[in-house]
Order: structure tokens, then sequence, then C-alpha cells
């Protein structure tokens, strides 16, 4: 039987952005495409934006979004902050339905074992339907977590996730942008956590992030998690790449310039925290 609110990365094209929000459609057109290549991309599987609706089609709850969003001021900052916060508790009070909760548990194990770790330690992000759009971008307006471990972890990170629709930032770009909040939805990454705490981890973009130039590729690298680079809490080691001399097999980094690196994220043990930061 094929799970309706499940879908894993071997099953998306950047197509689905309507389904599964932008992160989670390039996450799976990047596995299709590049995994046969031997590229290795962790694996794992969208909670779909589908489940998201249905969530607040079960609970009720979107009246009461309309009724704290529909007439808000996003320039009166305390009345922005008070609705935002009532608006995802609508949201995490809605809970997840026992057929939802049965699918995401069973595409969790299922995972779990293909990796052969149970229990998985896995990163749960946020994906807007409406993420990285030609004239727009929503990434990072809402929550991601990491080193989530265990059933019971999984499902509240989910919750989490969903409410994180309604943080003030993302009530407050949509406004600018002219979105409506209930025309955008969420889906969530279930993603298979990779140990670059104990090495390194970056960010990297195919353009010339300042200028447009498209035959660089800018990189972002620090120590640790790549949380602390995607937030700005470190300032991290800069290198650009010229593309032409890349393929031409020459050397081909521009420019390069290290950066002081003096925070670190690592996974963290016990129950509270899943990472922590050391300097």
């Amino acid at each position: 039987m094929t799970d309706r609110f499940i879908r894993f990365f071997a099953e998306l094209s950047i197509d689905d952005v309507p389904l599964v929000g932008g992160k989670n459609a390039s996450l799976g057109e990047m596995y299709r495409l590049l995994t046969p290549q031997g590229i290795k991309i962790p694996n794992g599987f969208a909670i779909t934006a589908e489940a998201y609706c249905y969530v607040l089609d079960q609970a009720g709850a979107w009246e009461k979004l309309h009724q704290l969003l529909d007439d808000l001021n996003p320039n009166d900052l305390t009345e922005l902050k008070q609705r935002a916060r009532k608006a995802r508790q609508v949201v995490y009070e809605a809970g997840i339905p026992d057929d939802l909760h049965r699918e995401i548990i069973a595409a969790y194990q299922r995972l779990a074992q293909a990796y052969g770790e149970e229990p998985l330690s896995v990163a749960v992000r946020s994906s807007a339907t409406a993420e990285d759009l030609p004239t727009a971008s929503f990434a990072g307006q809402q929550e991601s977590y990491l080193n989530i471990c265990g059933e019971e972890a999984l499902i509240e990170a989910v919750r989490r996730c969903f409410a994180s629709l309604f943080t003030e930032r993302a009530i407050h770009y949509r406004i600018d942008q002219g979105f409506d909040h209930f025309n955008v939805y969420l889906s969530v990454c279930v993603q298979k956590m990779v140990r670059s705490d104990l090495g390194a981890s970056g960010v990297m973009f195919s353009i010339d992030t300042e200028s447009g130039f498209p035959e660089v590729v800018f990189i972002n690298a620090a120590f640790g998690l790549g949380e602390t680079v995607v937030q700005g809490t470190v300032d991290p080691d800069e290198f650009y790449v010229f593309k032409p001399t890349l393929r031409q097999g020459y050397r081909a980094v521009l420019r390069r310039r290290r950066g002081t690196k003096k925070v670190k994220m690592i996974l963290a043990s016990g129950e509270e925290r899943a990472t922590t930061s050391i300097v």
C-alpha cells in the first residue's frame, strides 16, 4: 500500500515543490541523479505538505489561524510577537493524527533499518512550498532540528516544524512579499544525520552571491555542524572556485580567506539538547 503522506527522496524531483517544498524537492533531485554517480547523499523522506493541511483539517484549526492573522498589522511588533506565538500554539496543539503518526514512524523505521542504526539520528527540517522562488526565498524562515533520535523525539520535532510556519519572521516576510498565509504550506524533511561535528561542513553556492556571476562556486566552511555557517554565528573560511578551469583540470581557486572559526557546533548527548556549541 502506498503511503499517503510520505515520499522518500528516490521518489522526488524538482517538479515536486508544490507537494514537498523547495528543500525536499531539491534533495530528491540530487539523491536520484547523483547517488548513481557515486556521490554520497544521506537518504531520507519527506512528510508532504498535504500532511500539514490534513493536521489542521482534523483539528479544525484553520478558523483560529484566520482570526489571528487576517487583520494583523505586521508593523506592530508587540502584536506580531503575540499573535505569532498563539498561531504556533494552535498548530502545535493540533497534534499528529493516528494514521499520519503511523506513516511517519514506519518511514523512520525503514530508514533506520537501511542504515542499520536504531535509533537513527536524523535532521528534521522545514521545507515550505514557497521556498527558493525566482522572486522570493523563504529558506531559513522556518525551523530545523538536528540530532533527533527516537520515535517520540521525531514526532515532537515534526510538530514544531509545522508550527514554525508562523514564526514572526516568516509571517512578516510573507506579508512583505505579498503571499497569502493560507496559500503557503509546510512539508518536513527527515534525513539521516551526518557526523560533520567530527570534521567540518559548510554551504556551497553555485554562483557568486554578491554579483550573480555564474562562473564561480562560492563556499563557506567551518568546523563542526553547518548550522553555525547557516545562522551566521561563525566567521567561516571562504573559497571562490572558477568553474571553467575546474572543468579543465587546472587549479581553480580564485580566492581564499581564512575565518576565525571560534565557534563549533557538535552533537550533544542527553534528552534536553540535540546540539551544543563550544568556543
